[in-house]
């Protein structure tokens, strides 16, 4: 069974950092991109950053550019999303989610229909 299991969120000042961790397991997490999404309230869900385990390719959606970084422990099937700088437009659930049915990619992609499995989600605070 394919399961994601988001972690890490919580409430940090702005300016802030936190680090969310997406535990996967139920695939060979080496041969799938993992993708980062966020949802705000009466907002669509959109694209945060995404990562190809097989070869580390990133993307990232332009208003997180240079301030988060995803990173992957293919050894503990987990992908990581450090956020810095962390901004009042930023609070969210944050949602990890598994691209399976591209095998091998050297890329990943921010566009939400291009992932099948999805995590529960973790809540992103962020004060004034």
């Amino acid at each position: 069974e394919v399961q994601l299991v988001e972690s890490g969120g919580g409430l940090v000042q702005a300016g802030g950092s936190l680090r969310l961790s997406c535990a996967a397991s139920g695939f060979t997490f080496d041969d799938y991109a993992i993708g980062w999404f966020r949802q705000a309230p009466g907002k669509e869900r959109e694209g945060v950053s995404c990562i190809s385990s097989s070869d580390g390719s990133t993307d990232y959606g332009d208003s997180v550019k240079g301030r988060f970084t995803i990173s992957s422990d293919n050894a503990k099937g987990t992908v990581y999303l450090q956020m810095n700088s962390l901004k009042p437009e930023d609070p969210a659930v944050y949602y990890c989610a598994a691209d399976l049915r591209t095998y091998g990619s050297s890329w990943c992609s921010l566009r939400l229909w291009q992932y099948d499995y999805w995590g529960q989600g973790t809540q992103v605070t962020v004060s004034s």
